[in-house]
C-alpha cells in the first residue's frame, strides 16, 4: 500500500498542506502563550501587589495614624484650655502611656509665651525600661534650632521628619518625628504656642518589612521622601543608601527618572528595572500617613523561571506531537476527505440557520465520527442556547423597564414647584436634577418649618442603583420627619444619623448640608455632614466657599453629635448647593470639572437671577464633559435672601 502512495496525490499534500499550517499555528500558539502567559502574570503579580502592600500600607499608617491622632488631640486640648507650662508635662505623660507605639513626647515652648526671648521650657517624656520617665531643659537646650521645631513653626502644618538614629542607653534606634504647632488657647491670638512632637522608634517597621516575603528571593522596600532606604534585607543598606545613589551606581539616566517616580507620591509598576540593585519588577505604593513610600521587589529571572521552563516543555511535545502527526495523516488522509465534505456542507447550512441540516452516518468510531457526534452535539446546544438567549434578552429589557420606573418615582419624591416655595419675597429658591441613567442617591428638599423658617438641604448616598435609590428615599422621610421637632439643623442631622447607623448592616452612608434660614433677618444656620462645601456668592458677584469644617458622614457610627455654624445673609447674597456629579464630571481627557473650575465659572459668568445661574452652571458642566457619558446624578439648589417683608401666614 505504502508502495503505491503519491507524493502529487491529494493525501501527501494534505498532509504537507496540514503540517505546514500546524508547524505555523505551534509555533504562534507557542509565542502568543508565553506572551500571554507573561502578561497575565504581571497582571496578577499587579493586582497581588497592589493587595499586598495595601495591606501592609494599611498596617503601617494604622500606627502612624495612631501616634498623628494622638497629638493631634493632645494639641487640641492644649489649644482648647489656658493650662499653665506646669501642666503640660501631665498631659503629655498620660498620651504616652494611652499610645504604646510612641517612645516619647516633647513639647517646646515659644520664648514670648515663656515671658523672655533668651528663656526656654522643653518637657520631654519617654519610655525608659518598662516606665515612664520626664526630662526638662529649661534653658540649656536650644530647641528652637532643630528640625522638629524649626519645619512645623515656619510652615504651619504637621510635619514627619526624615528618620535619623539615636543613641539611647547604648542602643542604636532609628527614630521618625511627627510635630505640629499649638496655638495659643485665645481664639483672638492666633501666634503660636509651641511646638509639640512624638517620636516614635521604627525597629518594629523593620521587622514587619523583613518578614514580608515576595516569591523566593523578593523582599520589600520602604523609602522616604527624598529616597533614602529605610528598610532592606541587607541592614547595611539602612539609612546608608539612596535611590538616586543606586541609580547613579548603573550610570543610567532613565533610572534617575524611576527613583524620582517612585518617591513622588503616586503608585505604580516598574517593568525589568535593576534599580533596588537586581533585575526587577517593583510595585510602588505611597504611605499616605507621612510622605515615605513602600516599593515590592520582584526578581525577574525567578518571575519568568516556570513560565519559560512551561513554554520549553511546550514546544517540545509540540514537536513530537507534529511528527506523528504527519504520519497518522498520511495513512488516514485518503479515508476522511469525503465524510469532510459531507459534514461540511451540513455545518454551512447549520451556519445558515438549518438546524435540521442531516450530518454524516457515523460508520466508525474515529476523529470523523467523533467530530460528527461534537455538531450534533453543538447543534443541539445552539439551539438550546438562541432560546436561551431570546429569553435572557426578554428579562433584560422588563428589567431596563422596571429600573426606568424606579427612576420616575424617585424623581417624583422630590420637590416639584418652581419655585419649590411660592408665595414668599423674603427670598427666591430653584433646584433641578439631572439624572444619570441608573438610579442614583442624590437628592434636595425644602420645606418650611413654620411661618418664618425655612429648611433646605441637598444630600448624596454613597454607591449607585436601587440600593442607594431605597437608602436615599429612608434619609430623606427621616429628615423630613425629624426636623418638625428639632430646633436646628445640628440636631435634626444628629438624630437622622443615630436612626441610620442603627441598623446599617449594608454599611451605606450619606453625605448631607443641611440649613435653616430665618426669612426675617437673613440669619442662617446649617450643618456639612462630609458634603461638597457650598458657595456663597456675594451681593457683588463674588464667589467663595462657604466657611464651616465638614463633620462625619451621616449612617457611619453611632453616638456622633454634629454641630451647627452660623452667618447672615445680607440681601442680595446668594447661596450654591451641589453635589459631587459637578465636581467630578469628565471630559475626554479625564479631567475633573473641579472645585477651581467651579469657583471661576462663577465669578466669570454672574447671572441676573437663580434660573439663569442654575441654566448657566448645567450648561457649562455639560459643554466640559462633552461626548463622555455621564456617570453621576447632578444636583443644583440655589437660594437668593431678598430681604424682610411682610409675611402672610
Amino acid at each position: 500500500m505504502m508502495a503505491r502512495f503519491s507524493f502529487s496525490g491529494i493525501g501527501a499534500r494534505l498532509a504537507l498542506y496540514v503540517t505546514l499550517c500546524v508547524a505555523v499555528i505551534l509555533g504562534a500558539s507557542l509565542g502568543l502563550y508565553h506572551y500571554q502567559a507573561r502578561e497575565l502574570l504581571l497582571q496578577r503579580l499587579q493586582e497581588n501587589a497592589k493587595n499586598r502592600s495595601l495591606a501592609l500600607v494599611q498596617r503601617v499608617e494604622l500606627v502612624l495614624s495612631s501616634v498623628r491622632l494622638a497629638i493631634e488631640t493632645l494639641a487640641g486640648t492644649l489649644e482648647s484650655a489656658s493650662l499653665g507650662r506646669d501642666e503640660v508635662p501631665g498631659l503629655m505623660r498620660h498620651t504616652l502611656e494611652m499610645n504604646p507605639p510612641i517612645f516619647g513626647i516633647v513639647m517646646g515652648f515659644e520664648p514670648s509665651v515663656l515671658g523672655h526671648p533668651d528663656r526656654r521650657y522643653v518637657p520631654y517624656v519617654f519610655r525608659r525600661d518598662g516606665g515612664i520617665e520626664l526630662s526638662v531643659e529649661p534653658g540649656a537646650h536650644d530647641y528652637l534650632f532643630e528640625d522638629w521645631y524649626q519645619i512645623p513653626r515656619e510652615l504651619g502644618l504637621p510635619e514627619w521628619s526624615e528618620p535619623y538614629y539615636e543613641l539611647d542607653d547604648g542602643n542604636v534606634q532609628l527614630i521618625a518625628t511627627f510635630s505640629l504647632p499649638v496655638m495659643q488657647p485665645k481664639p483672638d491670638d492666633q501666634r503660636p504656642r509651641g511646638i509639640l512632637a512624638a517620636d516614635i522608634a521604627l525597629d518594629w517597621l523593620t521587622r514587619e518589612l523583613a518578614e514580608f516575603k515576595v516569591l523566593q528571593h523578593g523582599f520589600a522596600v520602604l523609602v522616604s521622601r527624598n529616597g533614602t532606604v529605610l528598610s532592606h534585607p541587607d541592614t547595611d543598606s539602612i539609612m546608608n543608601e539612596n535611590l538616586f545613589s543606586l541609580a547613579a551606581a548603573w550610570r543610567d539616566p532613565a533610572l534617575r527618572e524611576q527613583a524620582r517616580t517612585i518617591i513622588g507620591g503616586g503608585e505604580g509598576f516598574i517593568q525589568s528595572t535593576p534599580l533596588l540593585g537586581v533585575m526587577a519588577h517593583i510595585y510602588y505604593a505611597p504611605i499616605a500617613a507621612s510622605d515615605w513610600t513602600l516599593a515590592i521587589v520582584f526578581p525577574e529571572d525567578e518571575l519568568f523561571r516556570d513560565i519559560n521552563r512551561l513554554t520549553l516543555n511546550a514546544a517540545i511535545v509540540g514537536g513530537l506531537g507534529l511528527g506523528l502527526s504527519l504520519l497518522v495523516v498520511l495513512s488516514i488522509a485518503g479515508s476522511i476527505s469525503r465524510p469532510l465534505r459531507v459534514l461540511a456542507g451540513s455545518t454551512e447550512r447549520i451556519a445558515k440557520g438549518d438546524f435540521e441540516a442531516p450530518l454524516p452516518k457515523v460508520q466508525r468510531d474515529d476523529e470523523v465520527g467523533q467530530l460528527t457526534d461534537s455538531f450534533a452535539t453543538m447543534r443541539t446546544a445552539l439551539r438550546q442556547h438562541i432560546d436561551w438567549l431570546k429569553t435572557t434578552t426578554a428579562a433584560k429589557e422588563r428589567i431596563e423597564s422596571e429600573l426606568a420606573i424606579a427612576r420616575d418615582i424617585q424623581m417624583s419624591i422630590l420637590p416639584k414647584l418652581t419655585p419649590p416655595i411660592s408665595n414668599r419675597d423674603e427670598f427666591d429658591l430653584r433646584a433641578l436634577i439631572v439624572p444619570a441613567r441608573e438610579v442614583g442617591g442624590d437628592f434636595y428638599d425644602v420645606f418650611p418649618l413654620d411661618e418664618h423658617r425655612l429648611c433646605f438641604l441637598i444630600a448624596d448616598v454613597s454607591g449607585k442603583g436601587v440600593p442607594a435609590a431605597l437608602f436615599m428615599a429612608v434619609t430623606k422621610t427621616l429628615i423630613k420627619a425629624t426636623a418638625r421637632d428639632r430646633d436646628g439643623p445640628a440636631e435634626i442631622l444628629t438624630q437622622v444619623n443615630a436612626e441610620l447607623a442603627a441598623d446599617n448592616a449594608s454599611n451605606m452612608f450619606v453625605t448631607v448640608f443641611c440649613a435653616v434660614l430665618d426669612a426675617r433677618t437673613g440669619d442662617l444656620e446649617y450643618t456639612n455632614a462630609g458634603h461638597n462645601p457650598p458657595v456663597r456668592i456675594g451681593t457683588n458677584g463674588h464667589p467663595q466657599w462657604l466657611k464651616g469644617r465638614p463633620q462625619l458622614l451621616l449612617g457611619i457610627m453611632e453616638g456622633v453629635v454634629y454641630r451647627s455654624a452660623s452667618l447672615r445673609l445680607s440681601p442680595g447674597e446668594r447661596l450654591l448647593l451641589y453635589t459631587d456629579g459637578v465636581t467630578e464630571a469628565m471630559n475626554g481627557q479625564d479631567e475633573f470639572y473641579s472645585d477651581a473650575r467651579l469657583l471661576d465659572t462663577l465669578a466669570s459668568a454672574p447671572q441676573p437671577d437663580l434660573v439663569s445661574l442654575l441654566a448657566m452652571l448645567l450648561s457649562h458642566v455639560q459643554s466640559f464633559a462633552g461626548e463622555t457619558p455621564q456617570s453621576d446624578d447632578i444636583t443644583l439648589l440655589a437660594i437668593e435672601y431678598h430681604g424682610s417683608e411682610p409675611i402672610a401666614p
